[in-house]
């Protein structure tokens, strides 16, 4: 008999209880702070971790962060103020262009996509994306490979594949942005007394989708267990304002619109948890390919990256190596 998407139903209820609990002793018990300062995206991550928050410790003690950039988009200061609004508690704007012109952010991935596409400057749009595993480009190789797609001033888009030194220089300055948020998450947390937030959910957490020491750092993680699905339908059940549960996914990093599925994952986030629900759980590809509408040749090929993305991300998970015991403060 097939699985299908009522695998992910959960009590929404009862799970909001048990994890407000949980940020509660977190805070005050564990981690000894008055609050948690939130980075709000406009995204339903941070606006579920936040309102989860509000409903834990109340809007006192919950400070939201606005960090747009050159290069977000139009509506996403308009859609994380909607949350410190809906509910109840105070944010700060800071404006990151300045320190990320500072630390050349734009100009050393600027020069990065001049490596392929010579022409880029000023008035051209770009981003990176990667064949999804179910692309006849990806099928049959072992590994998938990014590729930078860029707009002119004119209109028109073009696509090249990314060479390993180009590509890395891209996302060693892009992580940049992620990095100098945590930063200033890390400032007012501290001059309040907080904890950060952390607002990968499972699908993220487990694929590495996020940046090590920037939106991977954190003193407490309140969705992490929970799949991409599960927090939108939290989202909703928290009041969540409509227009960010209506909203799809993207990464709001490069200057072209980016889904997050166009980026890093093979599928939609809604197969993809269920995939990912079906491996965790010991299940058949057969067992799932129905309910996503796919061969279970397919599905096992998503099986197969998923497994990819966990041996390359291995590391991001990981702490400090240290090369030598410290007894005393080894727990």
């Amino acid at each position: 008999m097939g699985i299908g998407f009522e695998v992910l139903d959960i009590d929404l209820e009862a799970e909001a209880n048990r994890i407000c609990e949980a940020i509660r002793k977190g805070v005050s018990l564990e981690l000894k702070r008055r609050g948690v300062v939130v980075a709000l995206s406009g995204g339903i991550d941070s606006s579920c971790v936040a309102a989860l928050s509000a409903r834990a410790l109340g809007p006192k003690h919950v400070h939201g962060l606005h960090m747009p950039e050159r290069d977000s988009s139009g509506e996403t200061i308009k859609l994380s103020k909607s949350v410190s609004d809906t509910f109840g508690f105070d944010s700060t704007v800071e404006d990151i262009t300045p320190i990320l012109e500072g630390l050349r952010c734009y100009e050393r991935r600027d020069e990065a996509i001049k490596m392929v596409f010579p022409d880029f400057g000023p008035g051209w749009k770009s981003k990176i994306v990667l064949p999804g595993v179910l692309d006849g480009s990806a099928a049959n190789q072992s590994y998938n490979v990014y590729s930078v797609v860029v707009q002119t001033p004119g209109g028109e888009i073009l696509k090249k594949r990314l060479p390993p030194k180009a590509y890395l220089q891209i996302v060693a300055a892009t992580n940049f942005k992620q990095r100098t948020r945590k930063m200033l998450e890390y400032y007012h947390a501290d001059r309040l007394h907080f904890a950060t937030t952390g607002t990968p959910n499972r699908l993220e957490y487990d694929q590495g989708f996020f940046v090590k020491n920037g939106d991977g750092a954190a003193d407490i993680k309140p969705i992490a267990h929970l799949y991409k699905t599960q927090v939108y339908a939290m989202a909703r059940h928290l009041g969540v304002p409509a227009a960010i549960c209506n909203r799809a996914p993207t990464t709001d990093t490069y200057s072209l619109a980016q889904g997050q599925d166009e980026f890093y994952f093979s599928l939609p986030y809604d197969k993809m948890d269920l995939c990912l629900w079906a491996k965790n759980h010991g299940k058949a590809p057969g067992d799932v390919a129905g309910a996503l509408g796919l061969t279970a040749e397919q599905v096992e090929r998503v099986y197969r990256d998923i497994d990819q993305k966990r041996a390359t991300t291995r590391y991001m998970h990981l702490a400090p190596v240290k090369c030598g015991e410290i007894p005393e403060l080894d727990v």
